[in-house]
């Protein structure tokens, strides 16, 4: 059944491609993932609503939903145990690897495995956020719609970044957040004009999708009840260097929490167990850090604080306004805690709904202090919008996305300015601490993705078995010249590797170093080719990447360079010229698409 489905699908698209022309053709192909993906972005914010609906109306007690985090993350490990192998690649960082290192080829269980684990960990009140899950689901349907239409490797990536932007511009209802987030993080590598058409083919049909089938309360947005006050300025500058520093203090948390509960030997039932035992305390302490929180951004961004349950009658004791500052402070500090938690302990989630609670917070939390002083009056709602943006472009490393997605979920551009001021300034102090955001930062290092530096990513997509040349002859170390002059005749080459009995690599020979000696027959059979070889100024392992490849070449100054294996034995050479070869044709390819 499925072949046939396969079979008339490809037999329309290949009616459409004879039909279209390339640009008409991608955007028809766009929308038909944009669609796909943004019923992928119903379904799944539909699936936790509901999740939450059930528990919120179980009538057991007031603090039984306290135990459902933990049912969360044991249903999620025990589906990614049985069904998914055990391991499931999780959120952007899987996307970003597969444009680079697997010619955007994403796996079709992709396509619905973060649905169903994030749908879990959020839905029974995991602190981590859906749009990760979106991110790399609609991504997988971008890829594998690619392979049925079988475009080349730039116009699966394209197809990758429509899913993406499609499943943001769908739960947020922002179709330009949803371009700006693709292009600012999966298409760090290339952007040419003509992506944006299919781009906002895809992200319009995707937000069509969330307004026609999804109930509006479902989806997060705000009106704006104060307009931008320019005199506030000061004070917005002020937010956005706090945003940068939390931002910071965010993913440093959050990475040493996350490995901390990953690293510890136990069964990840148990595992699961002790997360959700620990996020029953802080739930209990904290109650907004249950789940998502946006409906706990709403009460902050309405100025509605009071409304949230006080379990354990501290803030009763407090003066209202400093115990309502001093609650909303924890809660910026204990975010990543939670969030890292609920990942550690095996849970599928993101970091892009827990910075934007996060930025909430902090707006709330500075300009209620600045009021609470009595010198100005701040409009809290707005500061908390605002922060959003700020700790949203620090810990995402998006600032652009950061601006348009609080614009279009306020339903206007009156917070542009400050918007933008906060989150230039969060990401500006973030980039002068860590150069790649906490999710990508190991990958980068590695040389596993792309980031903005365009040479080091034409690197990454060439392998190192690809540009190896394995027709090359090896002498014997105890040979004479002799020998050498005979392997001369009958070859093309001009460097020769040496190796031992053991079949080890010793070294090279040059025909440039022993031009003369060819010429000389007395010396044959009293010259040994030991005397000849000399070492290589470098070499390689076939386990390296070419980003290896050419720091080794840059630093030698040498045109080839031998590779060898882990034992020492000899594979092959690497020859820079066939590598810059590449690296054009590479070059040539990522033209427009017009």
């Amino acid at each position: 059944m499925n072949q046939l489905i396969k079979k008339i699908y490809q037999y329309f698209s290949h009616l459409l491609r004879v039909r279209l022309s390339k640009v008409q053709y991608m955007m028809v192909v766009s929308v038909i993932v944009g669609f796909v993906s943004g019923l992928a972005a119903v379904l799944l914010k539909t699936v936790v609503h509901y999740i939450q609906h059930w528990i919120e109306v179980i009538p057991v007690s007031k603090f039984s939903y306290l135990l459902f985090p933990a049912i969360g993350l044991l249903l999620t490990v025990f589906i990614v145990k049985h069904f998914f192998g055990d391991w499931l690649e999780k959120g952007i960082p899987m996307v970003l690897k597969a444009i680079a290192g697997r010619s955007s080829f994403i796996p079709l269980k992709h396509t619905y495995a973060h649905i169903v684990t994030s749908s879990l960990t959020v839905g029974f009140g995991g602190s981590v956020g859906l749009e990760a899950p979106i991110v790399a689901t609609g991504s997988a349907i971008g890829s594998n719609i690619a392979r049925l239409n079988e475009v080349n490797y730039r116009e699966r990536t394209l197809l990758i970044a429509c899913g993406a932007a499609a499943g943001i511009a769908a739960v947020f209802n922002a179709p330009i957040a949803g371009v700006i987030f693709a292009i600012e993080v999966l298409l760090t590598d290339t952007v040419v004009v003509s992506y944006f058409i299919p781009l906002i083919t895809a992200t319009v049909t995707g937000v069509l999708c969330s307004k026609i089938i999804l109930n509006e309360s479902i989806l997060f947005n705000f009106t704006l009840k104060q307009s931008f006050n320019y005199h506030n300025t000061p004070f917005y500058i002020l937010l956005g260097m706090l945003a940068g520093f939390i931002s910071l203090y965010y993913a440093r948390v959050y990475k040493k929490t996350e490995g901390y509960i990953h690293r510890r030997k136990m069964n990840n039932y148990a595992r699961a167990v002790m997360s959700g035992l620990i996020l029953l305390v802080l739930y209990f302490l904290l109650p907004p850090l249950f789940g998502e929180g946006y409906e706990h951004v709403k009460l902050i961004a309405n100025d509605q604080l009071e409304n949230v349950s006080d379990n354990t009658t501290i803030l009763s004791y407090l003066q209202k306004e400093w115990g309502i500052i001093l609650f909303t402070g924890f809660i910026v500090l204990m975010k990543p805690v939670a969030a890292g938690i609920t990942i550690g302990g095996g849970g599928n989630g993101g970091n892009f709904a827990p910075s934007l609670f996060a930025g909430s917070y902090l707006g709330f939390f500075f300009s209620k202090i600045c009021n609470a002083t009595g010198w100005v009056h701040l409009p809290e709602g707005n500061f908390s919008l605002v922060g959003m943006a700020g700790v949203l472009s620090g810990v995402m490393y998006c600032p652009l996305t950061g601006v348009f997605l609080i614009a279009e979920i306020t339903n206007g551009y009156e917070l542009f300015i400050p918007l933008m001021i906060v989150s230039s300034i969060a990401f500006f102090i973030v980039k002068q601490y860590e150069r790649y955001s906490m999710d990508t930062k190991q990958l980068a290092e590695q040389g596993q993705i792309f980031t903005h530096q365009k040479e080091k990513n034409i690197l990454t997509t060439i392998s190192l078995s690809e540009m190896l040349q394995d027709n090359y002859d090896t002498i014997m170390i105890d040979k004479k010249l002799s020998d050498l002059v005979e392997l001369v005749k009958r070859s093309e080459k001009n460097i020769y590797a040496v190796v031992d009995r053991s079949g080890k690599f010793t070294g090279i020979v040059e025909l440039n170093d022993i031009k003369q000696k060819l010429f000389e027959p007395q010396f044959y059979h009293s010259i040994s080719v030991k005397s000849m070889m000399k070492k290589p100024p470098a070499v390689l392992y076939e386990d390296e990447n070419m980003l290896t490849a050419m720091e080794k070449f840059d630093i030698s100054h040498s045109w080839y360079l031998p590779v060898l294996t882990g034992e020492k034995s000899f594979v092959g050479f690497i020859s820079k010229t066939k590598v810059f070869n590449k690296y054009r044709e590479i070059l040539a390819e990522q033209g427009d698409l017009y």
